[in-house]
């Protein structure tokens, strides 16, 4: 299957794990590029361009096949070396960068020179518009079904992904919703070069998180995510739990601030208590409705086959029974 995303990334099939805080490690990315597909090593995981670099020759080691690096440009609590990760990047030589939150304008001029293309993550039209006139090459765009930060406005991927093809005239990769052959044929169909599948790759074997957390995305359903974040202007979707249900609750009142629940939504306390060691009710953690079509923890490789298999189907035989 040849799309101007697998063509103008030299990958084997039309599918992206995007960078995921808490996940995103050299060895999973590496078996998503053994798999054929597009992964991201997340790079505020690491707490130096030195720290990150170092992942990035750890994954080269593991894979000879394209991967790339994620810049998610959000606010944080502690500053986070931008800068430095963006000169690691460049002096790894690493081609492929995936930029989120806000535009990369200020990273986009050393990128352009150093020959890197940039994907840049959006949840709006207006937005994606936005960012390939500041030069993105391509546009990943996130319906409100989607894992993290689906924005403000609140507009499914059925619709928002043919609006934004619409819009722009650089490669669009399908991003919330996604997890099998049929939300890859569907996201063709509507436009989208690609898909981008996060919640998806969460549970596989290769994924460095505790087995209890595959699991649950398993036992989830559609219904299962909490929106958190929505008084404060940024909204984030996270697994349902004590402690989202929590946040939630505080935050229906209008009067509450961060500092009310910054405690509850520390980052490191959901990597640590839950991710890392399996406590589900431990913290904050982030899964999409996606995870109703998950019902299995394979490896990387194995998710890949059966997705490019279930799409091959589809577009072979419902298709052509459907067109005939």
């Amino acid at each position: 299957m040849k799309t101007r995303i697998t063509e103008m990334f030299g990958v084997e099939t039309p599918i992206v794990m995007g960078g995921m805080t808490g996940v995103g490690y050299g060895e999973l990315v590496a078996a998503v590029a053994n798999a054929g597909a597009l992964g991201f090593i997340t790079a505020h995981m690491f707490p130096s361009g030195e720290a990150l670099l170092a992942e990035i020759e750890k994954t080269k080691a593991l894979t000879s096949k394209p991967f790339g690096i994620n810049l998610t440009l959000l606010p944080s609590i502690n500053p986070i070396p931008y800068d430095d990760y963006r000169e690691a990047i460049i002096a790894s030589g690493i081609k492929i960068v995936e930029t989120a939150g806000r535009a990369p304008v200020d990273h986009l001029p050393r990128f352009k020179e150093a020959g890197v293309k940039v994907i840049h993550k959006c949840t709006s039209v207006r937005h994606s518009v936005s960012a390939v006139r500041h030069g993105v090459d391509v546009i990943s765009i996130d319906g409100f079904e989607c894992a993290g930060h689906p924005g403000e406005d609140d507009i499914g991927l059925v619709v928002l992904l043919p609006a934004t093809v619409d819009a722009v005239d650089v490669p669009v990769i399908a991003s919330g919703g996604m997890a099998d052959g049929r939300s890859l044929v569907a996201a063709l169909a509507l436009g989208a070069e690609g898909v981008n599948m996060g919640t998806r790759f969460c549970a596989t074997v290769e994924a460095q998180i505790h087995p209890a957390v595959k699991q649950q995305i398993v036992d989830f359903t559609e219904r299962d995510t909490v929106l958190v974040g929505r008084s404060l202007k940024n909204t984030a979707r996270v697994a349902r739990n004590a402690i989202s249900e929590q946040v939630a609750e505080i935050q229906k009142d209008p009067t509450k601030s961060f500092d009310d629940v910054k405690e509850l939504m520390a980052g490191v306390r959901g990597r640590n208590n839950v991710l890392r060691d399996g406590d589900l009710n431990g913290g904050i953690w982030t899964t999409g409705q996606s995870q109703a079509l998950i019902h299995d923890v394979p490896t990387c490789a194995e998710v890949v086959r059966n997705i490019m298999t279930q799409a091959d189907g589809i577009l072979a035989k419902r298709f052509v029974a459907i067109a005939d």
